[in-house]
């Protein structure tokens, strides 16, 4: 008889939640476990789930990156109906099998706006004859909070109810006591994974982004004060005026607003919508420019490029403030804070990023594989 997974994910305004649960439900699939991934949200269309039995709950999101409330996909605030039939639908999913796996992604380390169904589900699993083991999988930086209560209360969940925490990070740059003041106190239950991604990916045989300044901003839509600033930043710059300005965005600009960009360019600068051959560009460039998202990072670390951060600090976001201040610290990237951005500031953190050498460290990958490893590791001991 297989082993059987379930794998709870909500993805709120981004997609990386669901990508990274989705890997590690398939790397579990391909060791031979039957997985059922329950999704919050809707999956997006570009994310293939080969094997997993994608279970679509009740769906909800982020308006904003306040993440101060759940709405429905119109746009609705949820109310106590609604919870209680996402309640319903999760427990219904759940005891639909005997799963020897019960996965929670984020929660209880994030998502406590969850709390309502995640802490039912909880108690049903710990509930059963046979209850499965229970484990979280969070990526290399919680988004630390204002009341230390709350953090208290994300390791009192974690030792109440789990077994395992996935950390899918490479400890040799980010740990989780980086962003996580009671990481003592859950150490026991940590494993490191290395990250999730960063796989190879097709080689074009361009030797485009050859001795490049590469800014790239991810899908766009809250890059407005970088790329404002790094239009005209070339000219300003004693070590790369003399090399040419890539400029990446996404699709989440409007034709207008890229049309404008390009347009606004000065000279020495190619602006063009963001490419597949990303990570390869970066492997060629003298420079990486960019926010501070887990993908980017990644690719950044696996191509061992100097990279300038100006990390995405709106509301009361501080993850990607946190990964980029630990790359800084390991000399591997100069940190410029969103707040304020100018040409004159972009250009001198462009010149002391030029100083910084290239990085030969073999980063930590396969993070989906080894949660898979590890999982199936605890499964086995328990059943011995």
């Amino acid at each position: 008889m297989s082993l059987k997974a379930f794998i709870h994910v909500q993805h709120l305004l981004g997609t990386g939640h669901v990508v990274r649960a989705a890997g590690i439900g398939k790397a579990l699939a391909a060791s031979g476990v039957e997985v059922t991934l329950a999704s919050g949200n809707r999956i997006p269309p570009t994310l293939d789930t080969g094997p997993l039995d994608v279970i679509e709950l009740p769906a909800c999101k982020s308006p904003d990156a306040a993440f101060k409330q759940l709405v429905t996909l119109e746009g609705e605030a949820v109310d106590d109906a609604w919870k209680s039939a996402r309640v319903h639908a999760s427990i219904q999913a759940f005891e639909k099998q005997d799963y020897d796996l019960l996965l929670t992604e984020t929660y209880p380390f994030g998502r406590r706006q969850l709390d309502f169904e995640l802490a039912p589900l909880l108690d049903t699993a710990r509930a059963r004859s046979r209850p499965p083991l229970i484990a979280t999988s969070i990526r290399d930086i919680l988004v630390r909070k204002k009341e230390l209560w709350k953090e208290r209360w994300m390791a009192d969940q974690a030792l109440k109810y789990y077994d395992r925490i996935l950390v899918h990070s490479d400890p040799d740059f980010i740990a989780l006591a980086d962003s996580f003041p009671f990481a003592d106190d859950v150490d026991h239950l940590v494993r490191y994974t290395g990250y999730v991604g960063g796989a190879p990916r097709p080689v074009f045989g361009s030797r485009d982004g050859a001795d490049e300044v590469i800014v790239s901003c991810g899908g766009g839509a809250v890059a407005g004060a970088l790329l404002s600033a790094v239009l005209d930043a070339r000219p300003l710059s004693r070590r790369a005026e003399d090399t040419p300005w890539r400029v990446l965005i996404g699709h989440d600009i409007s034709d207008d607003a890229f049309a404008i960009y390009r347009q606004s360019a000065a000279e020495g600068i190619l602006v063009e919508r963001a490419r597949k051959d990303f990570p390869e560009l970066l492997k060629h460039a003298r420079l990486s420019v960019s926010q501070a998202g887990y993908n980017t990072v990644l690719d950044i670390l696996v191509a061992g490029v100097p990279a300038v951060f100006v990390p995405f600090a709106q509301a009361n976001e501080t993850e990607q403030t946190q990964r980029a201040d630990a790359l800084a610290r390991h000399g591997r990237a100069i940190v410029t804070p969103e707040t304020g951005l100018t040409p004159e500031r972009l250009a001198a953190a462009i010149d002391d990023a030029l100083a910084l050498p290239r990085s030969t460290h073999a980063v930590r990958l396969g993070g989906a594989e080894e949660s898979a490893r590890v999982l199936l590791a605890d499964l086995q001991d328990r059943q011995s």
